[in-house]
């Protein structure tokens, strides 16, 4: 499973968050990376420092894999900074176990 996402911080807007991550050239490097054949799943979202940061992660190969839906969740304490921007991967070797 893969995923990506970003957090801008509140002197920012959404769409540099957006800018950054919806490129073909930084979704088409992860992708071929990992050799998946589906697109990348994501999230954008604003906030301060240690706003929690979702990475939606869905199957390489098959969008209909329903195991390979998952959310990593994490938080930085100090970040993001309001002139900084978090972009996070998120990868998984397999499904939600049982």
């Amino acid at each position: 499973a893969y995923g990506k996402s970003a957090v801008v911080g509140l002197n920012g807007e959404l769409e540099h968050a957006s800018a950054l991550i919806h490129t073909l050239h930084f979704g088409n490097h992860y992708r071929s990376a990992v050799k998946g054949k589906t697109y990348l799943a994501f999230n954008n979202t604003r906030g301060p420092a240690n706003t929690p940061i979702l990475v939606p992660m869905m199957g390489t190969d098959d969008e209909g894999t329903r195991e390979h839906y998952l959310t990593m969740q994490f938080n930085i304490n100090d970040a993001p900074f309001a002139d900084e921007i978090v972009i996070a991967l998120g990868a998984a070797l397999g499904g939600r176990p049982h």
